[in-house]
């Protein structure tokens, strides 16, 4: 618990470290955020701040986690695969946002394109863990075998998870504000576990975020881009895969569930209908849209996300003292 705590701070510090440099870094270099056309009015003054911020978020994850992991004698190739996945999937979101640079608009890599990246990043996990023979979901006392089944669930889980948090990144300070609350959770269900390796480098991307926070809070100084939503979702969903923790992503990752729901209804309404449910799109726009300020709603879904995490932190305590 003790490295676990060190692992936070290290990496919290060293996101403040690398943040100061690297926005400078981009504000010379003018890589800023293109606002897409159909973003409430209010984001237009956002155009141009600097991003890619998830950049520094990973890096000093990786670091905080590598240097506390030897210094807990806990490395593992588990856990060392875990941290490949995470870079991985920050390369896929970095070569996502350098498109957009490239094209001067909030389009990136095609959806397609993007996709295949993420499916071929999660095979990394999925497959180490299958070929282990761990392909059982648990909860408490039940389990179910899903056999040669469980690759397509993992990757589709990790996958999944990638975007959902890339769908909750629209509103300043909200996806790492919830991504502070999920991996304290993560890491508190780890400690309960003994898997040390898995919580210590759950610390480190929750102590990351708290320091990316000091520059992402509204307004903000930095976007973390895709370059760390997809990173963050994708470890998110590679914890609970390699921890086996899948179906307690369901609270724990309640505020990106509800995200990735709104959007999938709005759609489904729209093409059977061609009506909308929500004035838009993922629904914290429509919550902007209903006259919420920005700080309102990072507010309230952060305190959502908390209650649903402690809760999930105390059953999961509860089911298996």
């Amino acid at each position: 618990m003790i490295l676990s705590i060190v692992a936070a701070l290290v990496a919290f510090v060293l996101a403040l470290l690398f943040g100061v440099p690297y926005i400078d870094f981009l504000k010379k270099k003018m890589l800023g955020q293109y606002i897409r056309e159909e973003a409430p009015e209010t984001h237009a003054q956002k155009c141009g701040t600097p991003t890619t911020g998830g950049v520094f978020l990973v890096t000093a994850s990786v670091i905080s986690a590598v240097v506390s992991l030897f210094m807990a004698e806990k490395t593992s190739t588990g856990a060392f695969l875990l941290l490949i996945t995470f870079i991985f999937y920050m390369f896929a979101g970095f070569q996502d946002d350098a498109q957009k640079f490239a094209h001067h608009e909030n389009k990136g890599l095609s959806a397609r394109g993007k996709l295949l990246l993420q499916v071929a990043i999660a095979c990394l996990p999925v497959m180490f863990v299958t070929i282990g023979g761990r392909t059982f979901l648990t909860f408490g006392e039940y389990a179910i075998n899903l056999g040669w089944l469980y690759p397509v669930f993992g990757i589709f889980l990790i996958t999944g998870v990638s975007n959902a948090v890339n769908l909750t990144d629209g509103l300043d300070g909200l996806a790492a504000s919830n991504m502070v609350i999920s991996t304290a959770a993560l890491t508190a269900i780890n400690l309960i576990m003994g898997n040390v390796d898995i919580a210590i480098i759950c610390a480190s991307v929750a102590g990351a975020c708290l320091g990316f926070l000091y520059f992402n809070r509204h307004p903000a100084k930095v976007f973390m881009g895709d370059t760390g939503s997809l990173a963050l979702g994708g470890v998110l969903g590679t914890i609970a895969v390699m921890g086996k923790f899948e179906l307690w992503l369901i609270p724990i990752g309640f505020i990106y569930l509800v995200e990735t729901l709104s959007v999938m209804i709005q759609v489904t309404s729209y093409k059977l209908t061609g009506k909308r449910v929500f004035k838009m799109s993922p629904i914290h726009h429509h919550f902007e849209l209903c006259g919420w300020k920005e700080t309102k709603i990072v507010k309230v879904f952060t305190f959502i996300n908390f209650i649903f995490c402690a809760g999930a932190v105390i059953l999961f305590w509860y089911l298996n003292k």
